[in-house]
């Protein structure tokens, strides 16, 4: 965010949107839990499709944010290190990001109806994809960008299952998602680059 006061607007917006849904932000709504003066949230963003973009914006960053490419080797990273990264970012996503993983599956259902943030929807993940798809050349994928497809398509469904699915009481504890990511790591890259 390009402001202190942006962020705080986007944040607040996020938390909302968790707690209430769609229907619950209002640019009011982000003033008055942000302790900001009247306006200021219409200031920042003057529509509500401008607000909604604001707060998936700001998510894309947060959930980004801390990711540093890790050292390539002669063989690229171990699919250990893939493994442990895959169950701490899905792990986090459903504890200490709770609030960003539910705002950002409201979002993703209003994306369906608004084409406008369908569209900054779409490029934001296109930059995880990629992400994906780096680590997954370094660990020897023949079809990076592919795999990396299927893997987002992985952790978005353990994610929704857990965080707001069937499995929402039952969610899988860290250990249980290691096990879980290095099994569909054998499964999407073979068992002969397993470390």
């Amino acid at each position: 965010m390009s402001t202190p006061r942006a962020a705080l607007i986007a944040d607040t917006a996020i938390a909302l949107i968790a707690e209430r849904g769609l229907r619950g932000l209002t640019h009011r709504a982000v003033d008055e839990a942000a302790g900001l003066p009247p306006g200021s949230t219409s200031n920042l963003a003057r529509t509500r499709a401008a607000l909604l973009e604001a707060a998936l914006r700001r998510i894309a960053d947060l959930e980004g944010a801390g990711y540093v490419p890790p050292a390539a080797g002669p063989a690229g990273p171990a699919r250990e290190q893939l493994t442990e990264a895959l169950a701490a970012g899905v792990y986090g996503a459903l504890t200490t990001g709770r609030t960003l993983t539910l705002a950002r599956f409201e979002l993703a259902l209003e994306a369906t109806r608004r084409p406008e943030l369908r569209t900054v929807y779409d490029r934001l993940g296109g930059g995880f994809v990629a992400v994906a798809a780096d680590l997954l050349a370094r660990a020897g994928s023949a079809d990076p960008a592919g795999d990396a497809r299927r893997l987002i398509r992985w952790c978005e469904g353990v994610i929704f299952h857990a965080a707001a699915g069937a499995g929402h009481a039952q969610p899988p504890s860290e250990a249980d998602l290691r096990t879980d990511a290095a099994r569909y790591l054998d499964a999407l890259l073979g068992c002969a680059g397993a470390d």
